[in-house]
């Protein structure tokens, strides 16, 4: 039988545990200002947020989470330094074109990606002066950030 000492350390203990998985549910909840994580069956054209990414380039924003596409106007080497990155160049209809850095170590690359090829994506748009970057198409294996996504030929690359 418990004693009534070993019943409070019981007690506490789950007070405890429940605190600590509140506390931590908050922690991957994302900001209200930000979309909520969404499947790419929900979004891929759904969603074209080419006017997003040209107020953000007119007003040299960066870490604004965008779902658009564009034709692949080139492909670049892939970037070995640090986490490995597949790259190429977008043009989106709005005339701006952006670089897309998907991180390969953590999301399969496109094998078959070719020059006038669509690619739909969500992921995070940063500023520079060509255009933007677009990065963060791919899962985050430590859930601190909003996934995200390539789409290339109907398959899906997070």
């Amino acid at each position: 039988m418990m004693n009534k000492t070993n019943l409070r350390i019981g007690v506490v203990i789950l007070v405890l545990i429940a605190a600590y998985l509140g506390i931590n549910r908050e922690q991957h909840t994302p900001p209200k200002n930000e979309s909520p994580i969404t499947t790419p069956s929900e979004t891929v054209s759904t969603v074209d947020d080419r006017q997003k990414i040209q107020q953000a380039f007119q007003q040299q924003q960066n870490n604004v989470q965008v779902r658009a596409s564009g034709v692949v106007k080139a492909i670049l080497a892939d970037d070995h330094e640090g986490s490995r990155h597949q790259k190429f160049i977008l043009s989106l209809q709005n005339g701006l074109t952006v670089l897309v850095a998907h991180n390969i170590d953590l999301a399969p690359r496109i094998e078959n990606v070719q020059k006038g090829d669509t690619v739909e994506f969500y992921g995070e748009y940063e500023y520079n002066p060509k255009g933007g970057i677009i990065h963060w198409t791919h899962h985050d294996p430590e859930r601190q950030h909003i996934g995200g996504w390539l789409k290339h030929q109907g398959r899906i690359y997070q």
